[in-house]
């Protein structure tokens, strides 16, 4: 599985973007997929997750409640809508796959998106 992420820009605090995960490769809608960031100085951590099904999802308290991922297996694409944003969520954001059971453990993910840069403003 390959995953590309992209969507990430430049937003002033309380604005919103819409990141996506586009995958090639077979058997996509089998895989969990995950949402991580990591800010400058700082390890890589969790922001979100989705079941292969969708039907579960997950999401770190700093995000819980202004961030929604979603996914279109369909498609072979995730998403995540982030909306009401803070500086505090200036960072890279990866996405990535994993077989089996879901995790918020980024050692557990077999795949890796490039990354795109997300940049908030005060």
């Amino acid at each position: 599985v390959q995953l590309q992420a992209s969507g990430g820009g430049l937003v002033q605090a309380g604005g919103s973007l819409r990141l996506s995960c586009a995958a090639s490769g077979r058997a996509f809608s089998s895989y969990t997929v995950g949402w991580f960031r990591q800010a400058p100085g700082k390890e890589r951590e969790f922001v979100a997750l989705i079941s292969w099904s969708g039907g579960s999802t997950y999401y770190a308290d700093s995000v819980k409640g202004r961030f929604t991922i979603s996914r279109d297996n369909a498609k072979n694409t995730v998403s995540l809508q982030m909306n009401s944003l803070k500086p505090e969520d200036t960072a890279v954001y990866y996405c990535a796959a994993k077989r089996g059971s879901i995790s918020w453990d980024r050692d557990e993910y077999d795949y890796w998106g490039q990354g795109t840069q997300v940049t908030v403003s005060s």
